[in-house]
């Protein structure tokens, strides 16, 4: 037997033999369901499983992503992510190509708590430093585990660093709600992640800290306006070719203007697509 690394299942030998009779890595069911061109995914399990795997965090001292430059950067398991996300198990771009990798090797074989939160301890006194390329503030699922949050913002103080990260979490306990003001005030900047412009509205109404939100992937580079008037600046990575390193806007906690992300990755199309569901969805309820 042996374990696609695709579908994640196990699979009696006879699935790994290619139309040529020799050895391949992905089973034949994923071999049926994608191609002889499709698309396969390293490491590719569904992240329903990878989600059952307690809290771990992967850290790269100096991150090799392209759009963050060398910075420090962790990866928290995907038991953190709430399924109330639009684009969890639909769209995320985590759940693709080599994040995947690093994502999965983070629930499998991440640090400690404890242990990460030496590392973001020692880190030089002003480094800014970003928290979750992938996963979610710590607490499973939809909730804040609000104690681990207060270390994580004293270990940073600690350091006199400047860690950023962004929550989709809903944050309806007042207690969860009050850790992440208190974060944004204690110089680890939480960016609070909306779908849609008018849901980037709603969470800034919230006064919990700065706010981000979805684009399309074809939103043009100039400003734009939420429903209610405020100013959505589309992230200058996408637009200027800024690193994060460099840009740290995303790193303000008290920034009035609105941060968009234009969805990108090869499930672009589909992001959008779920992005003008949720306005729709939204406008018909109100």
């Amino acid at each position: 037997m042996k374990v696609c690394p695709q579908c994640w299942r196990e699979r009696p030998a006879s699935a790994f033999i290619g139309k040529r009779g020799r050895p391949v890595q992905i089973c034949d069911d994923c071999r049926s369901q994608h191609g002889p061109y499709g698309s396969y995914q390293p490491r590719g399990r569904p992240i329903a499983l990878i989600a059952q795997r307690g809290l771990r965090i992967g850290w790269s001292r100096q991150s090799n992503n392209v759009k963050t430059g060398p910075l420090p950067m962790s990866i928290s398991s995907a038991s953190t992510c709430p399924p109330s996300c639009a684009l969890y198990g639909a769209g995320c771009y985590a759940e693709y190509s080599w994040t995947k990798t690093h994502w999965v090797t983070a629930g499998d074989e991440g640090l400690s708590w404890s242990e990460f939160l030496r590392r973001v301890r020692a880190l030089p006194r002003g480094q800014l430093w970003r928290h979750n390329e992938a996963g979610d503030l710590a607490g499973a699922g939809e909730k804040v585990d609000v104690l681990k949050l207060r270390q994580l913002v004293a270990a940073n103080g600690h350091a006199g660093a400047r860690g950023f990260t962004f929550t989709h979490k809903k944050l309806t306990r007042p207690a969860e709600l009050a850790a992440v003001r208190a974060a944004n005030a204690g110089g680890f900047t939480i960016n609070l992640s909306a779908e849609t412009l008018a849901g980037a509205d709603r969470l800034a109404r919230r006064r919990a800290g700065p706010v981000v939100v979805l684009l399309p992937h074809n939103a043009p580079d100039g400003s734009k306006r939420t429903p209610e008037g405020r100013h959505v600046v589309v992230c200058p990575a996408q637009t200027s070719g800024l690193t994060c390193a460099e840009c740290r806007l995303c790193a303000h906690p008290t920034r009035k203007s609105i941060v968009g992300f234009r969805a990108h990755g090869q499930m672009a199309g589909r992001i959008g697509d779920l992005i003008a569901t949720a306005s729709l969805t939204r406008r018909r309820t109100t």
